[in-house]
């Protein structure tokens, strides 16, 4: 492979690493369909990641294919790609998910490694937690002879405080002659109950990522903080922190700011009505519509700090955030309605930043081409 194409910003700074993160999965998707067809598959520890919702791109994404040469490719920014030739499930066993094939829950849990329950016990319970019964499962297993797998899995389930599947299998390898030997191939217990019949795998996943972060944040900000008695220099102190604040949110966005742009802002010296340079620079806009949204906040914690409900104040005050926000943007699209003191109509919504070209969304990405 010479080279690929992938959609980026035309103004995206040589090195950064946004557009190939943003283009990975649907470069993947095409690339592969390119190479090997129908014929290929994820392994079966990257189809679990994918079920059960995570995304994260793999330093190394392990894929099995027939037709691949058992040699990694190298791609941009320390990720690569390792084709394995071996054989994949047969097209019933194999789904789609956003346009990347992989195995079905069931096949890639039974096909596992053993050690990935221990590596990844989240991702397991949270796939374990997807499937209704053992149903399934004891067809893919029974059609084996897999019963050491389907020992481990019982473990599994029990683990999980699933009992009736665990006794399932085990029951049912029993009674076609089988012998099973239950054993728990994860290293502890969930310390929380997991939802059987959640509607999301996010579910179980936030659940548990909760309780497994909650007591290390709890050590690191233990200190419960003072109440405020002095209101003026608790908002002074937050004036104080605005340029900071504003820098580091507006890049995040993909905003190009600094320093002096946001204090040239907050100034007064950026004028669209007067200056049409000013009108134009988008990054101005979006730094003057986050100074505007700032002050509004301001006002509405020096409220509550006043005595006011929070709770009452920020759904009072909240489309004056926003309203604040998009401001800017709204008098550059529409000046003929904030002559008048009015926006268009769009109940509740309001217009967006005018932003540069973003990444295609997955599922309507634009075809990667080999070259």
């Amino acid at each position: 492979m010479k080279g690929w194409f992938i959609p980026s910003r035309p103004d995206e700074r040589q090195g950064e690493s946004t557009s190939w993160y943003a283009s990975f999965w649907g470069f993947c998707h095409d690339y592969l369909n390119t190479r090997f067809g129908t014929e290929w598959c994820l392994g079966a520890e990257q189809s679990i990641s994918l079920h059960v919702g995570n995304w994260t791109i793999p330093r190394q994404l392990l894929v099995r294919s027939p037709k691949a040469g058992n040699k990694p490719t190298a791609l941009l920014h320390g990720t690569s790609l390792l084709d394995l030739r071996l054989e994949i499930p047969v097209p019933a066993y194999i789904q789609t998910l956003d346009g990347i094939r992989v195995m079905r829950l069931e096949v890639a849990i039974i096909q596992c490694l053993p050690r990935q329950f221990s590596a990844n016990p989240i991702e397991m319970r949270a796939a374990l937690a997807m499937l209704p019964d053992a149903s399934n499962l004891l067809r893919h297993l029974l059609e084996g002879g897999n019963s050491v797998v389907a020992g481990r899995l019982a473990g599994a389930f029990r683990n999980i405080g699933r009992d009736a599947i665990a006794d399932n299998l085990i029951a049912t390898f029993r009674s076609a002659g089988y012998s099973v030997s239950e054993q728990d191939p994860f290293a502890d217990r969930p310390t929380l109950p997991l939802q059987s019949r959640s509607h999301s795998p996010y579910v179980n996943r936030l659940r548990m990522m909760w309780q497994q972060y909650r007591q290390p944040v709890i050590e690191h900000f233990n200190v419960t903080p003072n109440p405020v008695t002095d209101a003026t220099s608790y908002l002074q102190h937050v004036e104080e922190v605005y340029l900071t604040d504003a820098y580091n949110s507006l890049s995040i966005e993909g905003y190009r700011v600094n320093t002096q742009l946001i204090e040239q802002v907050r100034s007064g010296q950026w004028n669209p009505q007067t200056n049409p340079a000013d009108r134009e620079h988008l990054d101005a806009m979006a730094a003057r519509g986050y100074w505007q949204a700032f002050q509004a906040v301001k006002h509405s914690v020096a409220k509550v700090l006043q005595g006011e409900n929070a709770g009452t104040v920020a759904s009072h005050d909240l489309d004056t955030w926003y309203r604040e926000l998009f401001a800017p943007s709204v008098t550059r699209r529409y000046p003929e309605c904030c002559q008048f003191g009015r926006l268009p109509q769009s109940p509740r919504l309001h217009p967006p930043f005018p932003t540069r070209p973003t990444q295609p969304r997955s599922g309507t990405r634009t075809p990667a081409r080999v070259v």
